[in-house]
């Protein structure tokens, strides 16, 4: 018996590695980005009851395993507030230097609001540079003003 969605992602994760299966494969078989369904796959999306069904034919999961991919989840995937993976750190480092600036160009070009990261789309993509390949990512999101009321 299952007990929690962070069992059937380590099943995910486990699986992934004895089958050397790449996420833009899985993203292919089902349909939709390889960004949305590595996150879907590692527990923080819920998928639909066919999206459900060709993760756990991919994955080999068990009914039980599927029917816990279609619940929607708990969101935050970090084990620590502040991450202590290299890679993710440097996300959080980034946020840390940059956010502000973010923030400020934001507001600036569209007023008082947030960028939604529900109406969101994210791209990553490998950029060849002669001086060392770069990371290319791109988000976005929907622009969501406060009202007033």
């Amino acid at each position: 018996m299952i007990s929690s969605r962070e069992e059937v992602t380590a099943q995910i994760l486990a699986q992934k590695v004895v089958k050397g299966i790449k996420w833009s494969t899985v993203a292919e078989a089902v349909g939709l980005s390889k960004e949305w369904t590595t996150a879907a796959c590692l527990g923080q999306m819920a998928l639909d009851k066919e999206q459900a069904s060709k993760i756990g034919e991919i994955f080999e999961l068990t009914d039980e395993a599927v029917a816990w991919l279609q619940i929607a989840p708990y969101k935050g995937s970090l084990p620590t507030a502040v991450p202590t993976d290299p890679l993710i750190y440097r996300w959080y480092e980034l946020v840390n230097v940059y956010g502000s600036t973010i923030k400020e160009l934001i507001h600036e070009e569209f007023g008082d609001g947030i960028m939604s990261a529900i109406d969101f789309s994210m791209d990553i993509q490998r950029e060849p540079n002669p001086n060392g390949d770069r990371v290319n990512v791109v988000f976005s999101g929907k622009f969501l003003p406060y009202k007033t009321y």
